[in-house]
């Protein structure tokens, strides 16, 4: 049984997890993610879930708190932002190392400085590399729905690794949209109970290390046991989106190609953006130009082998990055796709725009004139500019 009601972005994510019922949530407030454990907290205040919450004095020990919950065998939850996030860092990699199944939503705003409480993602693409998977949401009803499928993943036996649902601040976050809604027992049927597959901290009877020194000897071993679970998390993203798949009606994969298939010119973007980009690709597909979208919903594990052989037959591609990795070469996205092409057996020219950052509006004309780049990209077949900036101020 589903429900259509109108919620923001925060409003839902609160449900989602109100619904998922964690055992543990330890959580501060920053902007703009502050409504979701607002509103969860409201949720524990009336005894509406069984949560523990912990309020704590900062972002680091809001995942500490969460680690240490998670390391004792509890379904554990928190949720943060921007600086928030970047407070967490050390733990963020403790987390995933220590194969810690959380779940973290994480509404995307930009890093200081300049101090900017507006959305890009700068913070949780500065956490690419942590070990935890990534999921990006296009609306409000791609976060609901990635936060619940997110316990599932995180927790599977072969995958046990941290799990970020994100969207974009104040775009999502605070906008109002229509979305349907599972019932509560639907959420904890498809979440199931939490069952913990390695022993817990207060498992007096197996006893157990957790945050160990580990030298040279060891090190690469942990490591390398983190690689193979996050390669196998892709198998599993897909096995329990087919399942939710099944109990709601809307399919997710790993990314989504919209008019993709015939497309000449392709742009790859994250998030909210993908909604303004398809409506410039059925402005251009009534014109008779082949113009195709692929929106990436899984970051971490990278597809980089579903990507290619979906983007291997364009003539020209633009990567759209709300985020600047300060390499001179372009943002994350952008380099991660063009790696990703290296092996085709076509390789279509393809080129970067940096947009949106610090919450800079990205309108119909801006996303006009990327598709009009690439008609002349493909045309030439000349590559004047890698690296663009798109609605700056030169």
């Amino acid at each position: 049984m589903q429900e259509r009601i109108a919620l923001t972005g925060n409003e839902a994510m609160a449900l989602a997890m109100k619904q998922i019922n964690p055992d543990v949530v330890a959580a501060y407030p920053i902007t703009p993610q502050t409504e979701i454990v607002q509103i969860f907290s409201n949720y524990v205040a009336n005894g509406q879930v069984k949560t523990e919450f912990i309020t704590v004095e900062s972002e680091h020990s809001a995942m500490s708190a969460t680690v240490g919950a998670a390391a004792s065998g509890v379904r554990a939850m928190t949720a943060t932002s921007s600086q928030g996030l970047a407070l967490m860092w050390e733990v963020v990699y403790i987390a995933a190392s220590n194969r810690l199944p959380i779940v973290m939503p994480v509404v995307n705003r930009a890093l200081s400085g300049p101090i900017n409480i507006h959305g890009d993602h700068s913070d949780t693409m500065g956490a690419r590399d942590s070990g935890w998977i990534q999921i990006y949401s296009e609306n409000t009803q791609e976060a609901y729905d990635n936060l619940i499928q997110a316990v599932r993943i995180a927790e599977h036996p072969d995958v046990l690794l941290p799990t970020m649902v994100m969207m974009d601040g104040f775009i999502i976050s605070h906008a109002m949209e229509n979305l349907y809604i599972l019932s509560d027992q639907d959420v904890q049927k498809f979440v199931g109970e939490f069952k913990p597959h390695r022993p817990s901290l207060l498992d007096v009877d197996h006893p157990v290390t957790v945050g160990p020194l580990a030298l040279y000897d060891y090190y690469m071993e942990f490591k390398r046991q983190q690689a193979e679970a996050m390669a196998g998390a892709k198998a599993v993203i897909l096995e329990v989106a087919k399942e939710y798949g099944e109990l709601t009606g809307r399919k997710y994969g790993l990314f989504d190609a919209y008019k993709l298939d015939d497309a000449d010119l392709a742009i790859v973007v994250l998030s909210s953006t993908a909604g303004t980009a398809r409506s410039v690709v059925d402005e251009l597909r009534e014109k008779g130009i082949k113009a195709g979208l692929l929106k990436l919903r899984v970051f971490r594990p990278f597809p980089y082998e579903e990507l290619a052989q979906v983007l291997a037959d364009r003539k020209a591609i633009a990567i759209m990055d709300r985020a600047d990795s300060f390499s001179a070469f372009g943002g994350p996205l952008f380099t991660e796709v063009r790696a990703a092409m290296y092996d085709a057996k076509k390789r279509p020219p393809i080129v970067d725009y940096i947009y949106g950052l610090g919450g800079r509006d990205v309108n119909l004309d801006h996303i006009r004139k990327v598709y009009t780049d690439l008609a002349e990209i493909a045309r030439t077949g000349e590559v004047t500019q890698v690296v663009n900036y798109l609605g700056v101020r030169e």
